[in-house]
């Protein structure tokens, strides 16, 4: 076996273990596309490695040539489909037919025939460059990258680069065979598929990574959030939370935490059951969903009790936004449950004081919500400022 043989080899091993591992994936998540996609990509590149051999063993079967040379084209459409998907773009489908039907003329006129001449040679790796430049592209297009994400920009870059380099690398070292047959046995062969074994695996590693990372994402992100009400759970909001506490520390924009409890709730539950009770739950939810903004905070941190964290808010904007939630909610009608039926909740105010951390904000919130409780109920309660370590009743009298 050649040196060139036994590198294709190698690259078709890398091949079937990165597919192994897209496998993987796609078998974890079956509703995601992206690894299917990249799959593909990975058996075309294993269908190529095939061709390349049966090109060797087969002389002057021309169909062979233009289907490995196909093969490798697909196989990179596809890795491009597969970055796509994986970071949420539109697949550029016109570029990507438009770049194949340029694949299949440049083979097509080019017969497959060895020519030692720059033009030749650049014209031949110039659709393989074009197809990775495409998806290079993608990944360039997605927001929010970070050094990962640069980090496979910069590989997939280096490898669409790498197909130009070729046409320099043959020149230098002045044999390329002289049939497509003989092209495994020379030395170009060896650097060429060496190359190119080298970018796909750490293009195949680096996706893999960029893959791992937003699993983890969403597993963190399911693992933060309640699923009945839809917003965070106490871990969630709380860890969030703290971070945005010591930014307001330091400066002298106001914060405010509110603190909602859903009115006779147990009786909720006991006079209409569980699943009523559910869904008011989920109803005072996606009511606090639509009235809150981007900057706000919104978590579910008990059974029936939620809590607002308003950056921005002192404690008079904090109590009118409080009322207005609890007025619409008041007025709400709840599908599902039983009709004209309708229910309230109450809250607690308070605004974030020098040196406070999150539970001790979250518990003068409380203290005022469960004032608010022992007023009626439906209503909203501020809660007093912090003197010298104990809170102004004063204060609350006046303004509770």
């Amino acid at each position: 076996m050649s040196g060139g043989g036994f590198i294709l080899i190698i690259n078709m091993a890398v091949a079937v273990l990165v597919a192994g591992a897209f496998l993987f994936m796609a078998a974890y998540d079956n509703k995601a596309t992206a690894p299917r996609w990249l799959v593909l990509s990975c058996v075309l590149a294993i269908s190529y490695v095939g061709l390349e051999f049966a090109v060797d063993l087969i002389p002057d079967a021309e169909f062979l040539v233009v289907a490995t040379y196909m093969s490798l084209a697909f196989g990179l459409a596809c890795l491009t489909v597969g970055l796509a998907r994986t970071y949420h773009q539109p697949v550029p489908s016109f570029w990507i037919v438009g770049l194949l039907f340029v694949a299949l003329g440049t083979i097509l006129i080019h017969d497959g025939t060895p020519r030692l001449s720059i033009m030749p040679m650049v014209l031949y790796q110039l659709p393989y460059a074009l197809l990775q430049g495409l998806a290079a592209i993608v990944v360039l297009r997605s927001s929010q990258k970070t050094a990962l994400d640069y980090g496979l920009l910069t590989v997939v870059s280096a490898t669409a680069a790498h197909f130009l380099a070729k046409p320099l690398i043959a020149l230098w070292i002045g044999n390329i065979g002289e049939t497509p047959s003989a092209y495994i046995s020379t030395s170009y062969a060896i650097v060429s598929q060496t190359l190119s074994a080298i970018f796909f695996l750490a293009m195949g590693l680096m996706i893999i990574m960029v893959m791992m990372r937003n699993t983890l994402g969403v597993m963190m992100v399911k693992s933060e959030t309640d699923p009945l009400s839809g917003v965070l759970n106490r871990r969630g909001f709380e860890e969030r939370a703290a971070p945005l506490l010591h930014v307001y520390q330091g400066s002298r924009v106001p914060l405010a935490m509110i603190l909602c409890d859903l009115d006779h709730f147990k009786s909720v539950n006991d006079t209409y059951g569980h699943g009523t009770g559910d869904l008011v739950i989920a109803g005072f939810a996606r009511q606090l969903t639509l009235a809150s903004n981007a900057g706000q905070i919104v978590g579910r941190v008990g059974g029936e009790e939620f809590a607002i964290l308003y950056p921005g808010a002192n404690l008079p904007m904090a109590r009118i936004y409080a009322e207005g939630l609890r007025g619409s909610f008041a007025a709400l009608s709840i599908p599902g449950a039983p009709p004209g039926r309708t229910f309230t909740a109450s809250f607690g105010v308070a605004e974030l004081q020098k040196g406070e951390t999150v539970h001790a904000l979250m518990a003068r919130a409380d203290t005022a919500l469960y004032l608010a409780k022992t007023a009626g109920r439906d209503c909203v309660r501020i809660a007093p400022a912090v003197v010298d370590g104990e809170q102004d009743q004063t204060n609350f009298l006046q303004h509770g």
